[in-house]
């Protein structure tokens, strides 16, 4: 059922109020030259809830992995040994995202003179090539156990008993991590919160594959690790290409940069004109370029101010990692970048 007018009339009306909304923020910008938001002691509690946020995962990880390995000793079952290497990839995982989380909170202004923002999306994009690397292996050790003449799969009571209880336990614990960890707007910790979630799913298929395999019969275990393995890819793989476009510089949204032109064509009444505004992902920030028209007979000292306070009120948005500001006194010129 196609969406009728009513519904694009709302979209149009809720884009609207967005807009108002980024409007009223760089106005407070403007008016007080800070943005109304969290205090240093605030900061600090959050800083500390994200790294418990890390630690409980990681320790959880390892617990979880352990009680894995157990099951999948006990039980045999492909797709429940899956499941096991991908905790064990869990692991490796938190590793490279603990790494780039204490990388970039030691900053280096000599070797790394912009900062270490890349780091974030590199250690992302890292642990999102091992989990889609992973569920290729999974497939051809699936489509091996298809082809292979032995199809017999038998639990006992006892091992079902004991794979059944491991499992849904280990699920139960990566639901409530994965709540908890989406309570936070930190994209290392967002990215905890989509591996759990991939757990979940991924516990849920193993022990699945498994009962059927036993009730019904062999060929559902391989099958089950297939299933699990083509979701593996494809969740990873949409990863890597979000956070690819982070690492090239892909540009702004059209409202972000309508917010950027506002505050800059508002920043001071000598400005003339307004000839580029940029803002491109560098990691998981923006670097902001803004070209600005002042009048020719303004001296220097006077334009050098309106443009360094422009630069640092801009750098004052949370998303801007660095901001550059271009002063002119025409803007009939051709582009200062020879590649544009």
């Amino acid at each position: 059922m196609g969406s009728g007018p009513e519904d694009h009339i709302a979209v149009y009306y809720q884009q609207q109020v967005e807009m108002l909304e980024g409007f009223t923020e760089m106005d407070a910008l403007a008016d007080r030259g800070f943005i109304p938001g969290m205090s240093k002691e605030e900061e600090e509690r959050l800083a500390k809830s994200e790294t418990f946020a890390i630690r409980i995962s990681n320790v959880a990880n390892m617990i979880l992995f352990a009680a894995k390995v157990y099951a999948s000793v006990r039980s045999g079952s492909l797709a429940i040994i899956a499941s096991t290497l991908d905790s064990l990839l869990d692991l490796l995982s938190g590793f490279i995202l603990w790494f780039t989380a204490f990388s970039m909170q030691t900053p280096n202004p000599y070797q790394y003179p912009i900062g270490k923002k890349r780091m974030q999306p590199l250690g992302i994009l890292v642990f999102a090539s091992v989990m889609a690397t992973l569920g290729l292996q999974i497939i051809l050790e699936s489509a091996r156990a298809l082809m292979s003449s032995e199809k017999e799969f038998v639990l006992t009571r006892d091992q079902e008993r004991w794979v059944v209880g491991i499992m849904l336990s280990v699920t139960l614990v990566k639901l409530l991590l994965m709540v908890y960890c989406r309570t936070f707007t930190n994209e290392i910790i967002k990215a905890y919160a989509q591996d759990h979630f991939f757990d979940v799913v991924t516990n849920f298929i193993g022990l699945f594959a498994a009962l059927l395999a036993n009730y019904i019969d062999a060929w559902m275990d391989p099958v089950g690790a297939i299933i699990l393995a083509l979701y593996t890819i494809r969740t990873w793989s949409m990863t890597v290409l979000e956070n690819v476009h982070s690492l090239v510089g892909k540009s702004a949204t059209p409202d972000y940069l309508q917010k950027l032109t506002y505050l800059s064509w508002n920043h001071h009444k000598s400005i003339r004109h307004i000839d580029t505004v940029r803002a491109y992902t560098f990691g998981s920030h923006y670097f902001v370029e803004v070209d600005i028209v002042l009048p020719a007979a303004m001296p220097l000292q006077e334009a050098h101010d309106i443009g360094e306070s422009l630069q640092e009120k801009l750098e004052l948005l949370p998303e801007i990692e660095r901001a550059f500001v271009h002063l002119d006194y025409e803007y009939s010129h051709k582009p200062e970048h020879a590649q544009s």
